[in-house]
């Protein structure tokens, strides 16, 4: 097992490299305008190093999820009219729905917050190093907390090897990740935190289940919070002049990167309809309510 680590390294590296020169050269829709020209949907590299090393069934989940997160790259942000929302948003949806419903024979009740996770490294991905830096943190506090557990740390650490192979260069801003790098990764650190928190629900006698889900409800929090920190700057200029909120918090950031995006306006505009909700309470304008009931499209 400890040399398919170092596998999921190499793998990684030499993959990225080579779909970077790929996308670059082909000038099709993942090639992107943004930074001067950059390849989108490079994470096909970290994915496909996961898919090979992650042991079953913790794989099929990975690749269930990558299967329709690179259909969003490749379709990007066209709309379906007659439901009036976009591709990308249907099938991320779909991808999150079968990760949760497959993922329950494996994880249990854990598998929806598993499947959750794809909201705060697809907000993570918008700026150059976050999301890497995101996993690479949480994944060492895997591999630690579960280091002396008999290949307890085998996950996370594959997941921390596919994640530096792929991290130089977009650290450096030249390629992006892409869905189908922050959704494998999501789903990735979620099995690897619902593992952790199975075997410390065990040890204290809280049950695998409920440990299960309060792992990956520690690590959605805890990534959260990671990533408003590290996005805080943007967030700030986006939240002001995108989204109308003067001032913000550091709650509205943390709100951002829990229910912003497509897919949280898409909830909002379901559950708030035409309403707009303003938000006076001190209190609730600190913890980032303007942010979390902010319904963008009235």
């Amino acid at each position: 097992m400890y040399i398919e680590i170092i596998y999921a390294l190499i793998i990684s590296a030499l993959l990225t490299l080579f779909f970077q020169w790929m996308i670059k050269k082909s000038k099709g829709n993942l090639y992107t305008s943004i930074r001067g020209g950059t390849p989108r949907a490079v994470g096909i590299a970290p994915f496909i190093a996961m898919v090979l090393f992650l042991p079953q069934p913790y794989n099929y989940l990975v690749t269930l999820i990558g299967f329709f997160a690179f259909f969003d790259d490749i379709i990007g942000r066209k709309k379906i009219k007659s439901l009036k929302i976009e591709f990308g948003q249907l099938f991320r949806g779909i991808g999150m729905i079968l990760v949760a419903v497959i993922g329950y024979n494996f994880l249990g009740p854990a598998s929806i917050l598993v499947a959750l996770m794809i909201q705060p490294l697809n907000i993570a991905d918008m700026q150059p190093g976050t999301a890497c830096s995101a996993v690479i943190i949480m994944c060492l506090l895997a591999v630690i907390s579960m280091f002396s557990v008999l290949n307890g740390f085998i996950v996370p650490s594959i997941i921390l090897a596919a994640c530096i192979g792929y991290a130089p260069l977009d650290y450096k801003g030249k390629i992006m990740m892409g869905e189908i790098g922050n959704h494998s990764f999501a789903v990735g650190l979620g099995i690897s935190y619902t593992l952790i928190g199975g075997f410390y629900g065990l040890k204290y006698g809280i049950g695998y289940s409920n440990g299960s889900i309060l792992g990956v409800l520690a690590l959605f929090i805890a990534i959260s919070f990671l990533i408003a920190l590290l996005r805080r700057e943007n967030l700030k200029v986006f939240i002001e002049t995108r989204l109308g909120i003067q001032d913000p918090h550091f709650g509205d950031y943390v709100m951002d990167v829990m229910t912003g995006g497509g897919l949280g306006d898409l909830i909002r505009r379901i559950l708030l309809r035409n309403r707009q909700i303003v938000v006076k309470n001190n209190l609730l304008i600190h913890l980032g309510f303007r942010r979390l009931l902010l319904n963008p499209d009235n």
